[in-house]
């Protein structure tokens, strides 16, 4: 997953969220509470600020819009998005109301209290016009908004009507994290997320069983006119429900969790990217899904790395993972077909791969890194006498494949008997065709299919001096050298049993 040349928007309540941590030993003999020992102060982005961190660490860039104050959570929090690369602030100076900034004082890594510092204000006129005008400014550079409603003021209906409006005239998709139980304010968004909790004080329905958020969606979706409701179910998982009337479900990642502060921030950062990149919103909200399994399992408001993603979804890759190394035509296409609907990009190269060098595992490397997934196609013996000569291949089918299957930067693995892979990649329609860069863009087989897709052809470099055929010339030269030693196609099956070993 590249969401490098993903742009969001997040528009909401910015806030800095801190953490104080000490441990408790004894009751106050002033009053019965517990008295805290304080060890360490932590603090980061919070609310739409979350948000927008999630969105940089996944390799996206975010533009930040919310309001800060001149004073110290406002500094700090400033100096944490200067540490961010990915996110570019786009904040509006208020002086209504103080930077809102959230201390939760924990003990054991359990929450003892949380002071909450904040306006009850309602937004201004000055500040919604100036919020209103940044969002004018920077629009034009996203593909998606995110409106993060904490109901801290920042999203007025003013400011929702506006964004929703200029997004849709602009063909933006809008997902709206929510706090109203009003769903009608975010009317036009394309993906509203709400919990379970806040599904059914919307809805006004139940929302215990699959069937009953289901109802509740439907429901809240058509007052909001929008294109789909995420359904969060903590360990129960998500929901998907769609206004063409399907629905998709997830079930929650197995696994221990720590803390859930910020993990609905993690959702919408990573369903605005991965659909914001091209993927519908049934395969983003797995990706969604996954995300959310990291980022509970750690402590505080945190966020998500592109290889822990990668990791998680490989986890759930793990039973498809353990079929046998060379599969059927028909197991690949729904492997493929299981990786893209995660998201992922799939690639393809393809060769005999005879006698294994140094320049074959440089190809497969480049090619593993041009790609989340990596299928290799092998021609079949019959494939490789027909384009080598009949005393080709020197190992059968079955052994390169499990030599293939046993490198790492190999995912998998499948065989086709013609001369060339163009039906299979044809079949396939990989997002990545990887070959080296001995070849032309025009000489490169199934170029055409995968460009016409939207797929790319990579040019890997090759390492000097390595080649089957030399291999073979130089593994031949000894017997030309000593006549009495026989050549592997003259030896005796006794003979032949040593090399055979060294396969």
């Amino acid at each position: 997953m590249n969401f490098s040349g993903v742009t969001v928007l997040c528009l909401g309540d910015v806030m800095l969220d801190r953490f104080v941590y000490g441990d408790v030993e004894r009751i106050s003999p002033e009053a019965p509470v517990p008295v805290l020992r304080l060890r360490e102060t932590r603090t980061m982005l919070g609310g739409a600020g979350n948000v927008a961190a999630n969105i940089a660490s996944l390799g996206g860039r975010a533009v930040l819009l919310g309001m800060i104050a001149d004073d110290d959570s406002g500094a700090l929090l400033t100096r944490h998005m200067a540490t961010l690369p990915g996110i570019d602030p786009a904040l509006v100076s208020t002086t209504h109301r103080p930077t809102i900034c959230k201390t939760r004082f924990l003990a054991r890594q359990q929450q003892v209290v949380r002071a909450d510092e904040e306006s009850p204000l309602p937004l201004q006129p000055e500040e919604e016009a100036d919020l209103m005008a940044a969002l004018d400014r920077h629009l034009p550079r996203a593909q998606a908004i995110i409106l993060s409603d904490y109901g801290k003021a920042a999203l007025s209906d003013g400011i929702i009507g506006h964004a929703v409006a200029r997004a849709r005239a602009r063909n933006l998709p809008v997902f709206v994290d929510p706090k109203s139980r009003e769903f009608g304010r975010y009317r036009g968004a394309t993906c509203i997320t709400p919990n379970a909790r806040e599904l059914a004080e919307a809805s006004r329905l139940p929302t215990t069983t699959e069937a009953e958020v289901i109802a509740a969606a439907r429901r809240v979706m058509a007052e909001a006119d929008a294109a789909a409701i995420l359904a969060t179910r903590s360990e129960k998982g998500m929901i998907l429900v769609e206004r063409d009337g399907t629905h998709h479900s997830v079930p929650a990642r197995a696994r221990e969790v720590f803390d859930v502060s910020g993990a609905g921030d993690t959702v919408i950062a990573t369903l605005a990217l991965a659909h914001a990149a091209g993927m519908s919103l049934a395969q983003a909200m797995r990706i969604s899904n996954a995300a959310a399994g990291v980022v509970v399992s750690k402590v505080g408001t945190a966020t998500v790395q592109p290889a822990e993603l990668l990791h998680e979804l490989d986890a759930g890759d793990a039973p498809a993972r353990e079929a046998p190394p060379l599969r059927s035509l028909e197991q690949t296409l729904a492997l493929v077909a299981h990786w893209k609907d995660q998201g992922l990009t799939v690639g393809f190269t393809n060769g005999c791969f005879d006698i294994l060098h140094p320049g074959h595992i440089a190809l497969l490397a480049a090619a593993r890194r041009a790609c989340d997934r990596l299928i290799v196609a092998l021609n079949t013996d019959a494939s490789v006498a027909r384009l080598k000569g009949p005393s080709r291949p020197i190992n059968r089918l079955e052994d390169r494949a499990t030599v293939l299957g046993a490198i790492k930067h190999v995912d998998c693995l499948v065989a086709f008997d013609d001369d060339t892979p163009r039906a299979l990649i044809a079949a396939l329609l990989p997002d990545r065709l990887i070959k080296g860069a001995d070849y032309t863009l025009d000489r490169v087989v199934g170029a055409d299919i995968v460009t016409a897709h939207g797929g790319k052809v990579i040019l890997a470099d090759l390492v000097a001096g390595q080649s089957t055929t030399g291999t073979i010339a130089r593994m031949a030269a000894p017997a030309q050298a000593t006549p009495a030693q026989a050549t592997p196609a003259q030896a005796t099956p006794a003979q032949a049993a040593p090399a055979q070993a060294t396969r």
